[in-house]
């Protein structure tokens, strides 16, 4: 039984008061949660303030990105290392934004995961297609690039480590969700990638996020979705309530 991993990834959003505050309302809505994971991605410099102010929580508190190399001459990029010493657990890698706003390459995107691992942070590695892509019918076939490059540094030892988040680029803050049983197809592609080079066990215990527009009017029928193990939320969790709602989902039978 997979354990069902809710972050929220606040994106260039809410300054260092703000996001301390919302962080202190969740986890005081939240309480103590025995059956599912939750952490949150905020900017970086609010990233230490999180971690000081969830110190008694068991949320955890994440990196939007982070660069490949150790240190040297890579203006506004942030290591690992300095990651880790602000306090984040977690790091986002291949976001969609990063990848077609940003032009991050999968070769990119495959050393920043290594990277992660290294150091000692747990990523979860965004993969999607775009609307011309699934139009195109070419869905899986981007997925499939995605993975096997994304995960191609990465050791069996590790995965355990690592999350997936399948994030439809069309559907990311357009309002527009994936139906769940598109979502659980999408899923269950990116599980049988992960199989053909992993094998069944690591594959089975791989969790996989959903990122599109999840919202309290819809987490309960993803989340009743045999290969949707979680969900990565953007706007939705800028508020307490709704992104409340979301971790204390309860999946429709």
């Amino acid at each position: 039984m997979r354990r069902p991993f809710i972050a929220g990834n606040w994106k260039m959003n809410l300054d260092r008061r703000a996001a301390r505050a919302l962080a202190q309302e969740i986890a005081k809505g939240l309480g103590s949660v025995a059956d599912r994971d939750v952490a949150l991605f905020p900017t970086f410099i609010s990233i230490t303030d999180l971690a000081d102010a969830l110190e008694d929580s068991p949320i955890k508190v994440g990196g939007q990105n982070l660069w490949f190399e150790d240190e040297g001459a890579f203006t506004g990029e942030l290591s690992a290392a300095i990651l880790r010493s602000a306090g984040a657990t977690h790091v986002l890698v291949g976001h969609s934004e990063r990848r077609h706003v940003l032009g991050e390459s999968d070769d990119w995107i495959a050393m920043k995961v290594a990277q992660a691992l290294r150091h000692g942070l747990s990523p979860i590695l965004c993969v999607g297609e775009t609307l011309e892509e699934r139009e195109a019918a070419r869905t899986e076939d981007v997925l499939s690039r995605q993975i096997r490059s994304g995960l191609s540094r990465v050791t069996v030892d590790q995965m355990p480590r690592v999350t997936v988040a399948y994030e439809p680029v069309w559907a990311i803050g357009t309002g527009k969700t994936a139906t769940p049983e598109t979502a659980n197809a999408a899923h269950a592609h990116v599980r049988g990638e992960v199989e053909a080079r992993f094998g069944k066990p690591t594959a089975q215990d791989l969790r996989i996020q959903y990122g599109g527009s999840v919202k309290p009017d819809n987490v309960d029928a993803l989340m009743a979705m045999s290969e949707i193990d979680g969900a990565l939320v953007g706007g939705a969790s800028l508020k307490a309530d709704s992104f409340l709602r979301l971790v204390q989902f309860q999946p429709l039978s």
